[in-house]
């Protein structure tokens, strides 16, 4: 028993020491690849913009606005899938189109299901609708900026590159529980992405933004190859991969809008992310423990107290180094500093949690999950 303590006791010592200096390696890594963003011209490709909705989300008309918004100068169309007629996004996206008489906006309206993934029977029915070459898929709860286009299909002109996908940080849009879920996109998630595209160690596809040629999508077997997916992004990324293609994450942001209104919510929208994330790569998600050296540190203080209690000062001081610079390259303050720590915690719990998980919560459904990355649905779900 004496053993087994002292063993956890120095492995805990070990992780908050490694995971400190990687909170340092994220802060410069951050800073170096956000630096001196390229000026870019004015884009006049064509582009049709797919936008998958369920519900009416916070912020939905100004999300979906902020597309229609861009500096481009070519012709954009809008194609907003719905599964059913008396969704209130409905309503949402009628709006947009009074508001933007000018842009070709389309709604879908089909509650055909082509497997357990919701949001992939939306996007098959969608595809349809769709009249340009250039397809720039992303989630209903992202905005962009107004140089988003150019900085996208620039991406997607370099030789070799098959899609392009982009980072992302949290915006609280219900309150407090909405923004410490931004704090843990914005000052966890996202540096390890940057840390991985940065030094190639992967080549993430995300819902943010997936950009394709019409092309691609049809080599690699269209929407319907997906229908069963859970994590559909990274399986397009990988599709294209396997194409001989690159994905491509410029230096740019786009903004999530975070909308739980309670821990549990956001717990079980994290409880998904995670497991999603574990069955996509298990042993680099055993890796991600590096990314939390607070608690870490915290368990490091009860095996060997002057010891731990350094390292939790010096872990603090990272993780504060990585929010300053975080909040640097996206332009204003995430979240509070006094946020931080207990969003670790939490973030810790969950990783811990997310290892017992082969279930998840999606839109009212439960998802099983199985050892191919493949679901099966429960109950009826769309999205």
């Amino acid at each position: 028993m004496a053993i087994a303590s002292a063993t956890l006791g120095w492995l805990a010592i070990a992780l908050a020491a490694t995971g400190t200096a990687y909170q340092v390696f994220s802060a410069y890594t951050l800073r170096r690849f956000f630096a001196n963003p390229p000026s870019l011209p004015r884009r006049a490709d064509p582009v049709t913009l797919l936008k998958p909705l369920y519900g009416d989300e916070p912020h939905l008309f100004e999300n979906l606005a902020s597309f229609l918004t861009i500096d481009h100068r070519g012709p954009v169309q809008m194609v907003c899938g719905i599964q059913r007629p008396d969704d209130p996004a409905i309503g949402v996206v009628e709006a947009l189109r009074a508001a933007h008489p000018t842009v070709q906006i389309d709604i879908v309206i089909d509650p055909a299901v082509h497997g357990a993934s919701g949001k992939v029977s939306n996007l098959i029915n969608m595809i349809p609708l769709a009249r340009h070459e250039t397809l720039v898929l992303s989630d209903s709860d992202i905005a962009v900026s107004p140089d988003y286009l150019m900085r996208v299909l620039d991406a997607l002109d370099n030789p070799g590159v098959g899609a392009v996908s982009c980072l992302y940080r949290g915006r609280g849009d219900a309150g407090f529980w909405s923004r410490f879920g931004a704090a843990g996109l914005s000052y966890q998630f996202i540096t390890g992405v940057v840390i991985a595209v940065a030094h190639r160690l992967a080549d993430p596809c995300m819902g943010s933004t997936i950009a394709l040629r019409r092309e691609t999508l049809d080599r690699i077997g269209g929407f319907r190859r997906f229908a069963d997916t859970l994590a559909d992004d990274h399986a397009i990324g990988q599709a294209v991969l396997s194409l001989g293609l690159t994905l491509s994450v410029p230096p740019m942001w786009v903004t999530h809008g975070c909308a739980e209104t309670s821990l549990a919510a956001l717990w079980r929208h994290e409880l998904r992310w995670h497991a999603t994330v574990r069955d996509i790569g298990f042993w680099q998600y055993v890796g991600m423990i590096v990314s939390l050296p607070l608690p870490l540190a915290c368990l490091a203080s009860l095996y060997a107290p002057a010891i731990g209690l350094a390292l939790v000062a010096a872990s603090l001081i990272a993780r504060f180094v990585v929010v300053r610079t975080v909040d640097a390259a996206v332009g204003e303050r995430v979240a509070p500093l006094w946020l931080v720590p207990a969003r670790d915690f939490m973030s810790f719990a969950v990783y811990t949690a997310s290892f017992f998980v082969r279930s998840v919560d999606w839109r009212g459904a439960t998802l099983k999950m199985k050892n191919d990355g493949r679901i099966s649905a429960d109950t009826e779900q769309r999205a």
